[in-house]
C-alpha cells in the first residue's frame, strides 16, 4: 500500500477528482481518499511516480508518506 499526503483538498469534488485520476492508472486495485486527513491510500502495483504525477495533474501538491 502507498500512502500519499495531498495538500489542497477542500471538498468532496476534490476527493472524487483524485480518486478518479488514481483509479485510471494501470495496476491500481483500490483507492481510498480521506479528505479530513489529507491523504490517499492506494493498493496495487502502480509505480509511485505515476501516482504522484496523476495527483499533480489534478492540481494538488503531493508527497509520499510510505
Amino acid at each position: 500500500m502507498v500512502v500519499l499526503k495531498i495538500d489542497g483538498m477542500t471538498c468532496g469534488h476534490c476527493v472524487k477528482a483524485i480518486s478518479s485520476a488514481l483509479e485510471q492508472i494501470p495496476g491500481v486495485r483500490a483507492v481510498r481518499v480521506d479528505l479530513e486527513r489529507g491523504q490517499a491510500e492506494i493498493d496495487g502495483s502502480a509505480e509511485l511516480a505515476q501516482l504522484i504525477e496523476a495527483v499533480r495533474e489534478e492540481g494538488y501538491d503531493v508527497q509520499p508518506v510510505s
